[in-house]
């Protein structure tokens, strides 16, 4: 995919400083997933790893299922979620909202215009 090899950066200006901070896109993408991956009841992100899985194959892997797109000091996301069976879609939802936009926020400077969630799939196992 060409679209995978095209890295966008935002730069990050703030005054008296010495040089310039460029944030890319990916970057941004896998403060997302590993956000959204944080709350209890998400189970994945879709046509990803699972959290256990992380540390083996690497953040990189965390920006599947997420889209951003950075415009000058504005993010939107765009995530794909499964869930785990028996959580509340909204309230899980809601949750994966306010800790990405938190998180992107609060880790970038980056103002987030919205956070848009598509339930992917359901996870019926249990984890023992």
């Amino acid at each position: 995919m060409a679209e995978a090899e095209n890295r966008n950066t935002h730069k990050v200006y703030e005054k008296g400083t010495i040089g310039e901070v460029q944030i890319a896109d990916e970057v941004v993408a896998i403060i997302a997933g590993l956000a959204a991956t944080e709350v209890e009841g998400v189970d994945s992100m879709a046509g990803n790893i699972t959290n256990g899985l992380v540390s083996k194959l690497g953040m990189k892997n965390l920006s599947k299922g997420v889209k951003v797109e950075v415009t000058e000091e504005h993010v939107s996301v765009d995530l794909s979620l499964n869930i785990k069976y028996g959580y509340s879609i909204p309230s899980v939802s809601e949750k994966v909202q306010d800790k990405v936009k938190s998180a992107i926020e609060n880790m970038t400077g980056l103002n987030v215009l919205d956070v848009n969630i598509r339930i992917a799939g359901v996870n019926m196992e249990e984890d023992q």
